[in-house]
């Protein structure tokens, strides 16, 4: 009984650190900045002002939601989408992995010019 418990630990234990650095897969419209959430809804995004968008969510590197709040201060290198109004809508906060996937589209410029292969997550310029 006791090697049973001990092996279904381990089983749970590696299946959660696998799936921990599974790919995350990252919309064609997403672009790279740095966000600070300075008071939400308001951030600078490329040291710029932002607004979060009316049902914005931000993804830790986890993958788990994160209260805005609870990011105030932080410079977060993430991939963010924007809704149509232009308002900050989705953010990936990026694991060192996907922060190393270069290049990256750092505006909405760059995103039409480069061509985005969404099976390897990966951007080439055109």
């Amino acid at each position: 009984m006791y090697r049973c418990v001990v092996g279904a630990a381990l089983l749970g234990a590696s299946f959660v650190a696998v799936h921990a650095q599974a790919v995350r897969p990252f919309p064609s419209n997403a672009l790279r900045g740095q966000l600070v959430v300075t008071q939400p809804p308001e951030v600078l995004l490329n040291n710029q002002p932002a607004r979060l968008s009316p049902g914005s969510r931000i993804r830790g590197d986890n993958n788990m939601l994160v209260l805005s709040g609870a990011a105030i201060g932080q410079k977060l290198l993430v991939n963010y989408t924007l809704d149509s109004s232009g308002q900050v809508h989705d953010v990936w906060i990026l694991r060192s992995d996907e922060a190393a996937r270069q290049p990256w589209p750092t505006t909405r410029d760059e995103a039409q010019r480069w061509s985005f292969d969404a099976a390897s997550q990966t951007w080439t310029k055109r």
